[in-house]
């Protein structure tokens, strides 16, 4: 199997193997690991630095990528892509991996084979095919472990110490984002920690660490009481000094930020609504997806009503009077920056009813108007009607995350994960109840 584009053929990450010559991949990444160096034995006395990172082009398939070489080749190539990106990679080199040795320290992946990359014969860069990359994208949402084998945080802590070093997987909400804090270790390499805290049905309460500068990245990306995380092969501590349970992300780790892929449950507007009365006050967050449009969408009335400034650390919304984070208060108390971004209410129709004031907040936003903050506030008023408009009352398969909320107007907290355009013949299918 090939994938095509304009320039060039490559070889889906499923018919790799170590004949083939000169292939080209594409993927999106979904994991990586710092830069690293090793005393060179060749050379004694100088080094050998490398990274690895795992990239994927299907919901079944992703392979680990390795790289070794001269420091300068190595950081400026890392420092070329993040998780996230998509990625072409020319002529690497396919060999077969040794699973138990490599996957003690590299994820878990279903080829049998890994890539390495050779700084004279190989070539990475970032993907600038947007069919493909829409299509790679979407993949990012898809956990890489089967999304029911997880520990609630509450297992966690009942098993206590008998977890005391195993590695498993965990889907928890955010609740706040630490600050990074940097250090230097005893043999004068710089060192740094980022302290997350995560949340569920069982638990309000829970930190995950992370040492590295590329999961530390990830995580200030994420929202607190919004973003959801799936993390595969993190390791279980006991803390004895703080004398609790606590989470490592490691090399093996993946994370997969708001799991929304793995939503199937389709609703119309009135059964949610339903499921919301019958539920007695005790309405566990329903996941699902509405085959709607947005009804109402105020973008043009006033800026101030749809941006909201959030904090540069934890990213909660800052208090409007002050401008300061009241929520990441166990921060140091030095003035934080803060950015702009979305914040918009919108009522999402189907032929059943309307679930009003939903919340269409930060990056969710950005994707579904398609633009930035930046770019929205450089929009005359008459651009930003016809940006309305051209998102009104078109029929699309939204993405939601529904929770009981009594201190909310409509009693339901309803927050929008995605928002696209939804194919014609899959939402007359969702209306026929197939």
């Amino acid at each position: 199997m090939t994938y095509s584009s304009s320039t060039r053929d490559f070889v889906a990450l499923s018919d790799l193997h170590p004949n083939l010559a000169r292939p080209n991949v594409i993927g999106v990444v979904i994991g990586k690991t710092d830069v690293r160096g090793f005393p060179d034995r060749k050379n004694i006395g100088s080094e050998r630095y490398t990274f690895s990172f795992t990239i994927r082009d299907s919901p079944t398939y992703f392979i680990n990528v390795n790289s070794w070489g001269r420091e300068d080749y190595i950081r400026s190539l890392s420092e070329s892509f993040r998780v996230g990106d998509c990625v072409t990679i020319e002529n690497p080199l396919v060999q077969s991996k040794e699973a138990e040795r490599e996957e003690k320290f590299n994820p878990v992946t279903p080829s049998c084979y890994k890539l390495l990359l050779s700084e004279n014969h190989s070539v990475v860069k970032i993907s600038s095919c947007y069919e493909m990359d829409t299509k790679l994208l979407s993949l990012l949402h898809l956990p890489v472990k089967d999304p029911q084998d997880y520990y609630s945080l509450g297992d966690i802590i009942a098993n206590g110490q008998s977890l005391d070093g195993r590695i498993l997987n965990v889907l928890a909400a955010v609740m706040s984002v630490g600050e990074p804090k940097y250090f230097m270790t005893s043999d004068k390499r710089k060192g740094q920690r980022c302290e997350v805290k995560l949340y569920d049905e069982t638990e309000m309460s829970f930190p995950i660490v992370c040492w590295d500068n590329e999961s530390i990245q990830l995580a200030q990306s994420w929202i607190p009481r919004e973003t959801v995380i799936f993390a595969s092969d993190v390791r279980i501590n006991f803390d004895k000094f703080r004398n609790c349970m606590t989470a490592t992300v490691i090399s093996k780790t993946i994370i997969t930020t708001n799991p929304v892929e793995t939503v199937v449950d389709i609703y119309t507007v009135e059964q949610l609504k339903e499921k919301a009365l019958q539920s007695d006050g005790k309405l566990e967050p329903v996941y699902g997806i509405i085959y709607g449009y947005i009804s109402t969408l105020d973008i043009d009335d006033n800026a101030s009503k749809v941006i909201r400034n959030r904090c540069s650390i934890c990213r909660f919304i800052v208090n409007e009077m002050s401008n300061t984070c009241t929520f990441c208060s166990d921060v140091s108390s030095y003035s934080k920056s803060t950015f702009s971004s979305f914040d918009i209410l919108v009522d999402l129709t189907d032929h059943t009813g309307t679930l009003y004031s939903c919340y269409l907040s930060d990056c969710v936003a950005e994707e579904t108007l398609g633009c930035t903050v930046h770019e929205f506030l450089a929009l005359a008023e008459d651009k930003k009607t016809a940006l309305k408009w051209q998102l009104l009352l078109e029929r699309s398969k939204i993405y939601f995350k529904v929770t009981l909320s009594p201190s909310w107007r409509t009693g339901l907290k309803v927050n929008v994960l995605s928002c696209k355009l939804a194919d014609p013949r899959e939402a007359s299918q969702s209306l026929l109840g197939k």
